[in-house]
């Protein structure tokens, strides 16, 4: 059975169970005690150190380890937050950072800190100016992801880290989705990763702090790690993080050019083979082994159940489906259609044959929940007035956009027609509709109990 989800978790590295087995054996002791079981249990330490810092781009104490990537983030928002209070409170961030980072700019808003949000294109990208817009007097600390973990999208990291280094502002960069394919070649602040993104054991995540940056680790103090990841570190599995980073370094040349020839493919096939389908994210500057695309008329959770009954693992960068009501917030932030959405990461070895399999069963299972939902092609009517109004509330994902295509053939060009919706959903997939269609978006009023939605035929 094809696993297409690595975004989330990849695939354990044989060179990560290799490691972990040796390590469970020799490295089981506390590397802080002085007798042959800890010396031997601290070279281990120290080598993994080491070798982790040598693919991140920095030096041994500049990185500790973290029980988590998520740890890891709020370990250095909040110690770089910290350690430049004095400048002030401001945290700037992009609208499609991971949850891990928003959810830190959370906890730093409700503590009494403002919180600025940089906005995205339609591909995901932020730009390098709108960066400097936001950046003040009183900016404490910048965070921007390397590359997108939805839609692939890699950031202008580079360029941004420069217009902060201008402003005398440090950047964090989240590395989760990139730092197996490579460095973040940029003069960052702080840098954050995950082990289990690149095939390393779940629960190891990476925190790197450049000397110099002002950090005040927050919380108890602990002697272990420098003071910032407190607790007893879990060395067999560090082991095995640093040795499947190295391995997986040493391959991603080559697995990214093959990678990115089968997500090409996925790319353009899906186009072709699947109607009403919208693939986002940058087609040039991405990850190798990641594609997501949206279809309309489609209900992401079903789609997903589907794909699983066919062999075929995959996931949503999209919490639309019919349990959550709420679009992802970087689907959101893009502006991109939300419903049926589908996020392709392949693993490292994955095959042609896998893509093409993955590629004959998509078209059937997007008909097939098309068909559950009663889409069809559209009946061509006469004009029965010059606007419309549906009342669509109690409706969910995507019953709402449904029912507008069915509508919009009974008005005339330039009639119009109005969706009353209660499903967050909506407000975005409805304008993402009328862009796929050609149709006038006229924008979104209240109503009792949800909102109008109002869209001008124009072909």
């Amino acid at each position: 059975m094809p696993y297409f989800d690595t975004a989330s978790a990849a695939p354990l590295h044989p060179v990560a169970r290799q490691a972990l087995q040796a390590a469970l054996d020799e490295g089981w002791a506390d590397p802080a005690r002085l007798y042959r079981e800890g010396r031997r249990a601290r070279l281990l330490l120290d080598a993994a150190r080491e070798a982790a810092a040598e693919a991140v781009g920095c030096r041994a104490d500049e990185l500790v380890f973290t029980p988590s990537g998520t740890h890891a983030v709020h370990t250095g928002v909040a110690g770089a937050l910290a350690g430049r209070r004095r400048v002030g409170g401001q945290l700037v961030v992009s609208a499609v950072e991971h949850s891990s980072v928003l959810h830190a700019a959370d906890a730093h808003a409700a503590a009494g800190g403002t919180v600025t949000e940089v906005p995205v294109d339609r591909l995901g990208a932020v730009s390098p100016d709108g960066y400097a817009a936001a950046l003040g007097s009183g900016t404490a600390l910048a965070c921007l992801q390397s590359a997108n973990h939805e839609v692939g999208t890699v950031q202008p990291v580079a360029e941004v880290a420069e217009v902060c280094a201008a402003a005398g502002v440090p950047l964090l960069v989240d590395a989760a989705q990139s730092l197996g394919w490579g460095r973040v070649d940029a003069p960052w602040s702080l840098l954050t990763a995950s082990a289990h993104k690149w095939g390393g054991p779940p629960g190891i995540g990476l925190l790197a702090v450049r000397k110099g940056v002002r950090f005040a680790p927050q919380g108890p103090a602990d002697e272990r790690e420098s003071g910032r990841s407190p607790g007893f570190a879990n060395l067999p599995a560090i082991v095995a993080a640093a040795a499947s980073l190295r391995a997986v370094r040493a391959e991603a040349e080559a697995e990214s050019a093959r990678l990115r020839v089968l997500v090409d493919r996925i790319r353009r096939r899906v186009a072709r083979l699947v109607p009403d389908v919208e693939v986002v994210g940058d087609a040039e500057r991405r990850l190798p082994h990641l594609v997501t695309f949206s279809c309309l008329y489609v209900d992401g959770e079903t789609l997903l159940h589907e794909l699983d009954r066919a062999g075929y693992s995959v996931s949503s960068g999209s919490s639309c489906t019919s349990s959550t009501l709420t679009p992802s917030h970087v689907l959101r932030a893009m502006g991109v259609l939300s419903e049926g959405n589908v996020r392709v990461s392949l693993p490292r070895g994955t095959s042609a044959d896998e893509v093409n399999g993955f590629l004959e069963v998509l078209p059937g299972a997007v008909a097939g929940v098309r068909e559950k939902l009663g889409v069809g092609e559209p009946v061509t009517v006469a004009p029965v007035a010059e606007s419309l109004e549906l009342d669509a509330l109690g409706l969910r994902c995507p019953q709402p956009v449904i029912e507008l295509a069915r509508a919009i053939g009974r008005v005339p060009v330039g009639g119009t027609v109005t969706v009353l919706s209660d499903d967050e959903v909506a407000r975005l997939d409805i304008p993402a509709w009328c862009a796929m269609r050609g149709h006038d978006y006229l924008g979104e009023s209240p109503r009792p109990g949800g909102t109008a939605y109002t869209v001008r035929r124009t072909a």
